[in-house]
């Protein structure tokens, strides 16, 4: 059975990893939160400053997923692949694009105007190359969440995947991700329906 090894939740203010709180900033907007995660973490990533808040959203969930050096584990490029879903797209960005647009559109905003940029940014990051996905819905679905990534899994696409949610519009945000890895051993929580509705509503308090 596939297993959870890991996961993060960003929201609120807050971040917790594996159900612990490690950080919190309630004297922020999102943007300031976000830099602030980012300088908790001590990443040196100076590309981190040009995303749009959905890229960074994703990016520093996936920073506290993988804090540990679990993406240098036994996999290759390949075998680590990403199932993302959220219900607002990249329309955050879409939005202040818009708004460039009326005078003079901005090329750095354009560039983040569709949500599978975000994907993109954590896989440069990690050196992942395996099969990758971004679906949007109107909210989060934990069953086909489990069904695509042990489909992934279990046909051997994939032996990692890093999966869940990523959502920011305006003030408004939430990141819950997972690592599930086929190869865990049964110290870790089994990758079903109910495990992930649970991590998904409860690990954030």
């Amino acid at each position: 059975m596939n297993r959870i090894t890991a996961s993060c939740t960003i929201s609120d203010q807050s971040v917790y990893r594996n159900g612990q709180r490690v950080f919190e900033n309630k004297s922020t907007d999102i943007s300031g939160f976000l830099l602030s995660v980012y300088q908790f973490l001590q990443s040196n990533y100076p590309k981190f400053y040009k995303m749009d808040n959905l890229s960074k959203l994703g990016w520093l969930a996936a920073e506290v997923l993988l804090k540990d050096g679990t993406q240098t584990g036994p996999y290759r490029p390949e075998e680590t692949g990403l199932v993302l879903t959220n219900a607002n797209a990249s329309l955050d960005t879409d939005l202040k694009y818009y708004e460039t647009a009326k005078e003079m559109a901005s090329p750095a905003l354009f560039v983040y105007t569709l949500p599978n940029i975000m994907i993109g940014e954590i896989c440069i990051r990690n050196n992942f190359k395996g099969e990758s996905s971004f679906f949007i819905s109107g909210e989060f679905d934990a069953g086909f969440m489990e069904w695509t990534v042990n489909d992934l899994l279990d046909n051997d696409v994939l032996q990692a995947c890093i999966c869940g949610w990523v959502d920011v519009l305006g003030e408004t945000y939430k990141a819950v991700l997972y690592l599930v890895e086929k190869r865990a051993n049964d110290a870790f929580p089994p990758f079903t329906k109910s495990m992930i509705h649970k991590i998904f509503q409860g690990e954030n308090g």
